[in-house]
């Protein structure tokens, strides 16, 4: 499981260093170091690659007859991209996917479980801040649909 995050800068080629823990889990999970990058809101998404071909398998449940799902299945699946580790812990984050994250040199590295994401750190702390400003509201919908945290 990725958690935490990690702030990092990104060199001019796009090439990103992994924090150790993060670079551990990878290397659990697939031995090779190969990851899957996509566009995902607002961000980088990284699966490693087992966990990503469990997501490709379930959009195979999808019904296809259905717009959204298609739309959501072509922007999600043609936005990957295999890539694999270097021998220093850096991945390389295309070009298009740097766009899409609107990536800068300042990157946060959060790990959200099955995956971890890559943000610009403005967008990271921004989502951070309106979290945080309706963080009672969210609870509370949370308790109302019958969803109980336990902390």
């Amino acid at each position: 499981m990725f958690r935490g995050h990690a702030y990092r800068s990104q060199d001019p080629k796009g090439r990103l260093m992994l924090p150790p823990e993060f670079r551990d889990e990878v290397f659990v999970q697939s031995p090779e170091g190969r990851l899957v990058l996509t566009n995902f809101d607002d961000c980088v998404a990284a699966y490693p690659l087992p966990e990503w071909e469990t997501i490709e398998r379930s959009f195979s449940s999808l019904n296809m007859a259905n717009r959204q799902m298609r739309d959501l299945h072509r922007f999600f699946i043609s936005g990957a991209v295999e890539v694999t580790l270097d021998k220093q812990g850096r991945v390389l984050i295309p070009p298009h996917l740097r766009s899409y994250a609107g990536l800068h040199k300042e990157i946060v590295l959060a790990g959200v479980g099955r995956k971890f994401e890559i943000w610009d750190l403005e967008r990271f702390e921004e989502q951070r801040r309106a979290v945080q400003g309706n963080f009672d509201q969210t609870m509370d919908d949370l308790a109302a649909q019958g969803f109980e945290l336990r902390f």
